[in-house]
């Protein structure tokens, strides 16, 4: 979902946002303080509305995932480790 603000909101005042960025420098995210992310939430009411159909077989994975990870957090590779694996195989 992408959201446009107006004019008059932009000139009323600017988010405090925080970009996330991986060990390349690459943005990959964009962090909205909770304060800001309620007010667009009453402005925009259709972002309450935004409908997550999570396919149930995808959930059991999630969940198996999360049950190793409890059992056995040492075995959790870190992310950007795991990204620079994943990258010297493609």
């Amino acid at each position: 979902m992408c959201l446009f603000l107006d004019n008059a909101i932009q000139k009323k005042r600017i988010m405090s946002l925080q970009y996330i960025t991986d060990s390349k420098g690459q943005t990959t995210g964009v962090f909205i303080p909770i304060k800001e992310w309620n007010k667009l939430k009453s402005k925009y009411k259709v972002i309450e509305q935004e409908d997550f159909n999570i396919p149930e077989w995808h959930k059991k994975i999630v969940r198996k995932r999360m049950e190793i990870y409890k059992n056995d957090p040492e075995q959790a590779m870190d992310f950007d480790a795991a990204m620079d694996e994943i990258e010297k195989s493609i």
